[in-house]
């Protein structure tokens, strides 16, 4: 059976770490445009939009040619902002969608390729609701760092939990462990987004701030999948810095 599947990228101006980083340039394409040109490289996906509060944002986006929804500014979590978008397009185009995938606007090396493998599981297995992209990281540095929210997995490729902090823990003379960090490449089954965002907040969810931890609360899987790709997000300034040295030489870049 075919299935519908939409990419939808939250973005919004307002971030207390580094404001405007939407439009923040990396060799002159501003950062939530190229995560828009590099999703809609993505054959899985019917259609891909950006939901955003601001009419920067929305401006830049319908002046390239793309597709771009406004929301409320209310929103504390991409995943409502997601949710109320995929609403309003499932309205203004008369189809329901079956699959939509979340990806941060703060992505900029996202790939074709790893929205296929985080999509993948769920095309094989109806049972998942839920996928959510993980990388290795390289060095200690990222390891320790807040902006990256690290994940521990079970054997059978579920989540265990995601915290800002570095985990599993190095203090106990075990030096190599795993350090998987979570990428911002998340698909719903709809109506499991729409029920994911009916549910309360959840205290661990709050401490750490990962929205993720609200299905593990609840008792509920998160399945991981794994991806090699060396990417990195836009949390910072610092960040911005990195990736516009290592996407100089970035092949997708050239193909818009």
């Amino acid at each position: 059976m075919n299935q519908k599947i939409i990419g939808l990228i939250p973005a919004r101006m307002a971030s207390s770490r580094f404001p405007g980083k939407p439009l923040a340039p990396i060799h002159g394409v501003p950062t939530v445009g190229h995560v828009y040109h590099r999703c809609k490289m993505s054959f899985l996906l019917a259609e891909v939009y950006v939901a955003t509060c601001d009419r920067e944002i929305y401006d830049y986006i319908t002046g390239i040619g793309g597709q771009a929804v406004m929301t409320l500014d209310s929103h504390e979590r991409c995943s409502d902002r997601t949710a109320e978008a995929m609403l309003k397009i499932e309205a203004a185009t008369g189809q329901q969608v079956d699959i939509v995938v979340m990806v941060q606007g703060d992505e900029p090396m996202v790939t074709p390729g790893m929205i296929e493998v985080a999509v993948n599981p769920m095309l094989a297995d109806p049972g998942i609701q839920v996928v959510n992209l993980m990388a290795p990281m390289r060095t200690l540095a990222e390891f320790e760092d807040p902006n990256e929210v690290k994940v521990v997995v079970s054997l059978d490729g579920s989540a265990l939990y995601f915290s800002r902090e570095p985990i599993p823990s190095r203090k106990k003379g075990v030096a190599d462990v795993p350090m998987l960090r979570q990428v911002g490449i998340i698909p719903f089954r709809r109506d499991y987004l729409l029920r994911f965002n009916d549910l309360p907040p959840t205290p661990l969810e709050q401490i750490e701030s990962v929205d993720m931890l609200r299905i593990i609360e609840h008792g509920e899987r998160v399945h991981m999948v794994m991806t090699e790709a060396q990417t990195v997000a836009v949390d910072t300034p610092g960040d911005l810095a990195r990736v516009v040295e290592l996407m100089r030489d970035d092949p997708l870049r050239g193909r818009y």
